[in-house]
């Protein structure tokens, strides 16, 4: 009887499994666990610190610090729709002069000032932000609430502004940490129980995932606090959602050749060895490409894009350590019990499922017409995306619901003038060029006023007020059009921010990234591919079907963002995600096949390799698929806009990718390419064969 060799023998040898479990469980309580806990405390959620420095906005944020405290405006709006009353007036007197003894609370605070149709009054509160403002912006925000109240018998009070709507951000982003991760968990329990009808099984692959999400999380922190690796809400919530679905994925592919292996050996160490054997290559492979594809965002411009690659990409490198050392070791110390009800006898029939048998025969009357239909299928779908509006959401459009600063920043909208919202034109240059500046900004269309300059250290400070909303594309023509003045001022130096300046530079810098981070995304995964399938007629078409699968996504995507869910565009970041994420992912399932494709192949030749290979795989490639876009779906519980709509089109993605994609369009080209698909490589060059086994193994049989 063969010993387990290689790491085999360390992670599912007879003595050396129970080694690694222990090294797991010591390195995870006494180390990983405590340091994951501390990953909240190093996020950056500042939208100023995910621009680039050399971004002008950002240049004009570091520079407002001179003059000013780091502040966001917190912007008390009252309305009475038969007019503001004396009460109502001394009300938000008295409340004023109560926001200025809150924690957090800045310089005077401005108001009460009236409307002119004499229906609401404002009262302006800067609240201090600093290094952990965003932390505190939540609690600080209920503070004003608690002072100002909810109004009553005819009055509302609702609090807006840059403050008030950071402060619902922080608390639809909380649901990241404590709605996303039981979440998915529930989700994943479900499939498994689905997938394998055992109550025990499913255990293990969560365990597995739960460890693999703590350890990522411990490295994560450890490199944000001292390598500035950034880390923000949104990289820390795909991170769960990720180590989960693909970590899950693995565990599938490894319990699946495992439970083979059983059938063919009565040793169960013996038969964990050879599967990890044979399932480790397309499992590394598989991890390789989503992490390769995962560090070109390393070459973004975006601060919080350039930190998403590594710590998603250390997050599915801890999923394949884990999912190879401690899954297996688990398996076998449990051993085939786990697997009750139906727990493989040695010497028993492999069996897969007859529908992925009976699709493959069928494909194989006729592969082109199959291929053809498919393909132009899916190239409908992809028209779609002509639907779809990448220019940004504004930040009523942001949130899902109306939480209270989107609806205080519509009763702002109905009584003031538009710019009157704490969100000012920030203009800073040389203290000398001061009065040019400011007849400059002054005379930039869509600014109605401009402050006095403050002038300290030599340079001058000054806000200009826009008449237009803040978030909109006019708002954005004009800091265009008042850079372009204070550019050409001589000598000025003059710099043009503020908070619309920043959502600009934000969407430049985005589409800047998605020009240079697809193709390289492209061409690397082409390249891992490559060296997987040793082939480069497999590896090109491989990806063309999952460009065209992204296309018909994102296609079906934007249909539904319009039409049914009735959101407003996506953010400028959106398609880069949702690429790097759907092309990445779905060649997971086509790296899983074809390596089993190649594998049979090798002994049968490619026709009969790729109906094998499809009917082997085609049941536990489908629960992998299902489970990760099950886990993705999960992102529909925040009420955040961008979370639901990279859920929704990585869940459909990937779905695409396992019923039709996978299963029907790779299985037709195969089949009507033949061994070709294999050149330049020898494999090309094999002849099919019509039955039989020569190597001697059992064949997979179908139920």
């Amino acid at each position: 009887m063969d010993e387990p060799t290689g790491i085999a023998r360390w992670v599912c040898g007879r003595r050396t499994k129970w080694i690694v479990l222990l090294v797991w469980l010591a390195a995870t309580m006494m180390v990983a666990g405590p340091l994951a806990q501390k990953i909240t405390g190093v996020q950056k959620n500042d939208i100023a610190q995910w621009l680039p420095g050399k971004a002008e906005a950002t240049q004009v944020v570091a520079l407002q610090k001179k003059f000013q405290p780091d502040t966001l405006a917190a912007v008390v709006v009252y309305e009475r729709t038969a007019g503001i009353s004396a009460a109502d007036q001394a009300k938000a007197t008295a409340d004023a002069t109560a926001l200025t003894g809150i924690e957090g609370v800045v310089g005077p605070v401005t108001g009460p000032v009236a409307s002119h149709d004499g229906r609401a009054l404002q009262v302006t509160a800067q609240i201090k932000m600093g290094g952990d403002g965003f932390n505190k912006i939540s609690k600080r925000i209920d503070a004003v609430r608690k002072v100002t109240g909810a109004g009553g018998s005819g009055l509302s009070v609702k609090v807006a502004g840059p403050a008030g709507y950071d402060a619902d951000s922080v608390k639809a982003f909380s649901g990241v940490g404590s709605t996303l991760l039981p979440v998915t968990m529930l989700v994943v329990m479900i499939i498994l129980l689905l997938t394998y009808r055992s109550p025990l099984l499913w255990l293990l692959p969560i365990l597995c995932a739960g460890t693999a999400l703590t350890t990522s999380q411990a490295v994560i922190y450890l490199l944000a606090k001292n390598s500035g690796l950034t880390v923000q809400a949104q990289s820390a919530g795909i991170l769960t959602v990720l180590v989960f679905g693909a970590g899950t994925d693995y565990a599938l592919l490894l319990v699946s050749r495992y439970r083979e292996e059983l059938h063919r050996h009565e040793d169960r160490h013996q038969a964990m060895a050879i599967a990890l054997r044979r399932v480790t290559p397309a499992i590394v492979a598989s991890a390789a490409t989503v992490a390769v594809a995962l560090l070109c965002l390393t070459a973004a411009r975006m601060n919080n894009t350039r930190g998403l690659g590594p710590v998603l990409a250390i997050g599915i490198l801890v999923g394949l350590i884990t999912m190879i050392t401690l899954m297996p070791a688990l398996l076998v110390i449990f051993g085939r019990w786990i697997f009750w009800p139906k727990r493989p006898k040695a010497g028993s029939p492999v069996k897969a499922t007859d529908r992925w048998a009976r699709l493959g025969t069928r494909i194989s009357r006729r592969p082109r017409t199959v291929w053809i239909a498919t393909a132009i299928v899916l190239a409908a779908l992809a028209t779609g995306m002509t639907q779809l509006h990448a220019d940004g959401l504004t930040a009523k459009d942001s949130l899902t619901g109306t939480p209270e600063s989107i609806a205080g920043q519509d009763v702002l909208a109905r009584h003031f003038p538009a710019g009157q919202d704490g969100q000012p034109v920030v203009a800073i240059g040389n203290a000398a060029a001061a009065p040019a500046i400011q007849q400059a900004l002054a005379g930039t269309r869509g600014i109605t006023a401009v402050s006095r300059p403050v002038v300290h250290d030599g340079l001058a400070y000054m806000e200009g007020t826009l008449n237009v909303g803040p978030d909109t594309a006019a708002a954005h023509q004009v800091v265009i059009n008042a850079r372009s003045a204070l550019h050409a001022i001589p000598g000025a130096n003059a710099k043009v921010g503020g908070q619309t300046a920043l959502t600009m530079d934000m969407n430049s810098a985005n589409r800047h990234d998605n020009t240079i981070v697809i193709p390289l995304a492209l061409v690397a995964v082409l390249l891992v591919l490559g060296l997987l399938l040793r082939a480069v007629v497999a590896p090109l078409l491989l990806m063309a079907t999952v460009v065209l699968s992204f296309g018909a996504a994102l296609g079906l995507s934007a249909l539904l963002f319009q039409h049914v869910f009735g959101f407003h565009g996506t953010d400028s970041n959106f398609p880069l995600f949702a690429f790097v994420f759907l092309v990445a992912l779905g060649i997971d399932y086509n790296i899983f096949l074809m390596s089993r494709v190649r594998e049979e192949a090798q002994r049968h030749g490619t026709r009969t390799g790729m109906l094998n290979g499809l009917a082997a795989t085609g049941g536990v490639i489908t629960s992998a698929g299902i489970v990760l876009a099950g886990t993705f779906s999960v992102f529909a519980s925040i009420p955040v806009v961008d979370f639901v709509e990279l859920g929704v089109a990585v869940a459909l993605g990937v779905l695409l990718d396992t019923f039709v994609v996978r299963s029907v369009l790779v299985t037709a080209l195969t089949l009507d390419i033949g061994r070709g698909i294999w050149a330049p490589g020898r494999l090309a060059a094999r002849p099919d064969t019509e039955a039989g086994d020569p190597t001697g193994r059992e064949p997979v049989t179908v139920s």
